[in-house]
């Protein structure tokens, strides 16, 4: 059985312990997008990891961990979480399985992102910095350079020269950066590939091989389907497909495959950068969810822009994903409040929408209208069974599956892997 996760916001809903929690029953866990601009957090027994670019499945004994080959690799970033689990007496070897088809996110990647974010200050996207737009573009336009390339000194010095010349031009004489030279990036990236060299493997023939094996097998994205490059709030979106389709482009298995897709939902919404955000609040409410949930990015430690729960764009999600079950993460934030709102309309000049836009002018100008719930008023931690739960809350579910079409069948009640619900 195949079980797609994606985040159905725009990311940062808490992927990584749902990952954590399901990969206990799966033998495989794959991760097909992004980079190491997205971090998944886990908490065991008050212990927190934070992991970038391995699937959170590597924290479970015996589960094995693919990168597939939509994923961009930062080399520093990879080997830095390696050494991190190693230090925690976590092993990779023999677990870990990379692409050979991967692109690799170059030092001229990662200037170029943070110089053009620079530059553009007033109309910047936001990105984290770290070279996953550039080194899309590089994918996109068939200059990218794969980890199947360092196999061959020749004809990879010969690629890196060719990019090289051409962003030195750029970054000299656009930015009036320094050039970088060749033969350093030449050394330290193959000196790189030993290091990976016992990791990399035909992912896309071990997986469907696992498949046809009828092995258990989670799947897992970075960011969140609002952040999705062809369905997102364009153009304030990640550089990758986050939605449930990027899934068989970015590890190579045909979507016959896909058994099941769970959508990972926070309890209220937040953002990261800049973009569109229709029910944000910029009030005392908003502080509140941002202290209350912690809510500061674990890349690059910005702080979230909150806002209440939005039907409509999650309704919007469920559709594109064919999301069938969610899984609501921190509820336990919402514990102390009297009322909870519900964004279940938007309208833009008075009159009502009826479909999530994905224009920039509607999207703007978009008015939310709420329902106001009463809150439960009470700590909801250390509660494991649905039936407990207040009638508040399995008000608040109900009416979340109504307006969706989706059932929410996990409930997570604070970071730690134990404090959840499966309904």
């Amino acid at each position: 059985m195949v079980t797609l996760i994606v985040g159905s916001q725009w990311g940062d809903e808490g992927k990584g312990k749902i990952v954590d929690l399901l990969s206990a029953q799966n033998e495989i866990v794959a991760r097909y997008q992004g980079g190491a601009n997205a971090g998944h957090t886990i908490v065991i027994d008050g212990k927190k990891y934070i992991l970038h670019l391995i699937p959170s499945g590597i924290l479970n004994d015996g589960v094995k961990c693919v990168i597939g080959n939509g994923v961009v690799i930062d080399p520093i970033a990879l080997t830095k979480e390696i050494e991190m689990l190693s230090q925690n007496g976590i092993d990779v070897k023999g677990r870990l399985f990379i692409s050979h088809k991967a692109h690799l996110i170059m030092p001229y990647h990662k200037l170029l992102d943070q110089k053009h974010e620079s530059s553009i200050a007033e109309n910047a996207i936001g990105t984290t910095g770290r070279g996953i737009g550039p080194a899309y573009i590089d994918k996109a336009k068939r200059a990218g350079i794969r980890i199947v390339d360092l196999l061959d000194r020749q004809s990879f010095e010969l690629k890196l020269r060719q990019n090289i010349d051409e962003y030195n031009k750029i970054l000299t004489k656009v930015y009036d950066t320094d050039a970088f030279d060749p033969e350093q990036i030449v050394d330290t990236y193959l000196n790189f590939d030993k290091l990976i060299d016992p990791y990399i493997t035909d992912t896309t023939s071990y997986l469907n091989n696992a498949i046809s094996e009828g092995k258990n097998i989670l799947i897992e994205g970075a960011q969140g389907a609002l952040l999705d490059i062809d369905h997102g709030t364009y153009p304030y979106v990640t550089s990758s497909n986050p939605t449930s389709g990027g899934a068989c482009t970015g590890l190579g298995i045909p979507p016959t495959a896909i058994s099941k897709i769970i959508g990972i939902t926070k309890a209220y919404c937040t953002r990261v950068g800049q973009g569109p955000f229709p029910s944000e609040l910029f009030d005392e409410m908003g502080e509140y969810l941002r202290k209350q949930g912690d809510e500061f990015g674990s890349t690059t430690g910005r702080s979230r822009r909150c806002g209440w729960l939005d039907l409509v764009a999650l309704k919007y999600s469920v559709m594109i994903n064919g999301i069938s079950e969610i899984a609501l993460t921190k509820l336990d934030v919402l514990d102390e409040l009297d009322e909870i709102k519900i964004c279940n309309a938007y309208t833009v000049n008075g009159h009502q929408l009826k479909y999530f836009p994905v224009d920039l002018p509607t999207l703007n100008n978009i008015e939310c209208e709420y329902i106001t719930l009463k809150g439960w008023k009470r700590s909801l931690k250390g509660i494991n069974n649905f039936n407990d739960l207040p009638n508040e809350v399995k008000d608040y579910f109900k009416i979340i599956e109504d307006f969706t079409g989706a059932k929410i069948s996990i409930i997570s009640l604070s970071p730690d892997r134990n404090d959840t619900i499966i309904r």
